[in-house]
């Protein structure tokens, strides 16, 4: 498959463009989502990867995928300090289940946290700026090394997710780092049936009402009906904790 050569790496900055992210979603179109993961891995089409997992509901399906390929890939995991016991848990289960060889979790800073969150408590009035501690910035410094990210994000879940493609650029980033999505055009059926054919373990908080899962303070139970994702942060206007959107300006 040397015409998936097509997109070169270049030592100079940015890595890539929005026109090489649209050659790619046009090079795979009409491809499954094996076949691209096997081609974008195997292929070094687009440098050194990593995946992103918050080891949440639906996780294990797109960890499996990578784990079939390659299961030495880097698995970044945000330990905020605010997960629930049960995601620590099913996060050690399913590295082990899966042969995962490269689990990397991720801290905050002990001296941001010292000087801006001191009590623990700023997700009650200032979630943003608690998600820019205990996510975001942690996160950015992990991801200086890699030219891409998978990311589990799916377009039933929400209807910020609806029309995202399988590659983009991370717009957070400066350097021009991809974000390629597999799952995106996976469905709820699709999801169910794959942890059911393969055997995957689910989180334990799924059949306690919790379809999506953050940190502990911000997830609430789902009413049937309601986007996936809507138990999360209720009561505020926001959506994400801020690694999957354009960077802002850092809270004070």
């Amino acid at each position: 498959m040397n015409e998936l050569r097509a997109i070169d790496r270049l030592d100079t900055r940015p890595r890539f463009s929005e026109h090489d992210a649209i050659r790619l979603n046009r090079m795979f179109r009409g491809s499954d989502t094996q076949e691209m993961l096997r081609a974008v891995i195997d292929d070094d089409l687009i440098g050194d990867l990593a995946t992103v997992s918050s080891f949440g509901a639906e996780s294990a399906v797109l960890l499996h995928l990578l784990s079939q390929i390659d299961p030495g890939i880097p698995v970044l995991f945000l330990e905020t300090g605010k997960h629930f016991p049960e995601t620590l848990a099913y996060r050690d289960a399913l590295v082990e289940r899966l042969g995962l060889t490269n689990l990397v979790n991720l801290y905050p800073d002990l001296d941001e946290l010292a000087a801006k969150d001191d009590t623990g408590l700023r997700w009650s009035f200032d979630p943003d700026g608690c998600c820019e501690i205990r996510k975001v910035r942690p996160l950015a410094t992990a991801l200086a090394g890699y030219d891409a990210t998978f990311t589990g994000r799916k377009a039933f879940q929400s209807s910020t997710r609806a029309q995202l493609p399988r590659f983009e650029i991370d717009t957070s980033d400066v350097q021009g780092r991809l974000k390629i999505n597999p799952l995106i055009d996976w469905d709820a059926d699709r999801i169910a049936n794959w942890f059911a054919e393969h055997e995957l373990p689910r989180h334990p908080l799924v059949e306690r009402g919790y379809p999506s899962i953050g940190c502990s303070p911000c997830t609430g139970k789902v009413a049937p009906g309601e986007d996936p994702r809507s138990g999360r942060w209720k009561g505020w206007d926001k959506v994400e904790c801020g690694i999957h959107q354009p960077g802002e300006e850092p809270f004070l």
